[in-house]
């Protein structure tokens, strides 16, 4: 099938958490997410540049987002604080291979909501909704071995290590060489 025609939720919920695919009018709340958060992303996130964007650059962002996700290309996953328009973080299902299906998950926190679990939480939920409603074979998470609480967050929601891929990447600020640590969980056919 080819995945434009794949239906499936553009929301769910966890014990805290409503994580959906971004939609137009959602820039201001990504914004001041990403403004409360802009130094620590800065370290890890290649799109994470010299200055926060404005608000304007943030809702370009959230409806190319939701473009991407209904197209199935990216399913870019915004988390809000459940009953709220607070944006807790950002995550989603990238890298796909629907042929698979394959998925990578990615993730940040908002600062202001860090150390209190929200993105295992996310990461677990999202987990089962690439298993469960997109029948997801391998779904993995890659990060930074030098990113300690990114690497955590994987063996917390229950990923086995697989690899680790050195000299992978160029850090974005430094230049400098950097290896990239694989997370995966899979079902065997």
């Amino acid at each position: 099938m080819k995945p434009i025609l794949r239906d499936f939720p553009e929301s769910f919920e966890t014990e805290r958490l409503t994580v959906r695919a971004p939609r137009p009018g959602d820039g201001a709340a990504l914004n001041k997410a990403l403004r409360a958060s802009w130094k620590e992303l800065q370290a890890w996130m290649p799109w994470a540049t010299d200055e926060a964007p404005p608000v304007e650059d943030s809702e370009e962002r959230v409806r190319q987002g939701y473009s991407r996700f209904l197209k199935r290309e990216d399913l870019w996953l915004l988390l809000f604080l459940k009953g709220t328009d607070t944006v807790v973080g950002s995550s989603g299902l990238h890298r796909i291979n629907w042929n698979v299906p394959r998925f990578e998950i990615g993730y940040w926190v908002n600062s202001n909501y860090a150390g209190q679990g929200f993105i295992t939480e996310a990461v677990v939920g999202i987990t089962h909704f690439a298993f469960d409603v997109l029948g997801a074979k391998r779904v993995e998470i890659r990060c930074d071995s030098l990113n300690e609480r990114s690497a955590a967050v994987a063996r917390r929601a229950g990923f086995e290590y697989e690899a680790t891929l050195k000299n992978d990447e160029r850090h974005h600020v430094t230049g400098k060489l950097r290896d990239t640590l694989i997370f995966a969980k899979i079902v065997n056919e």
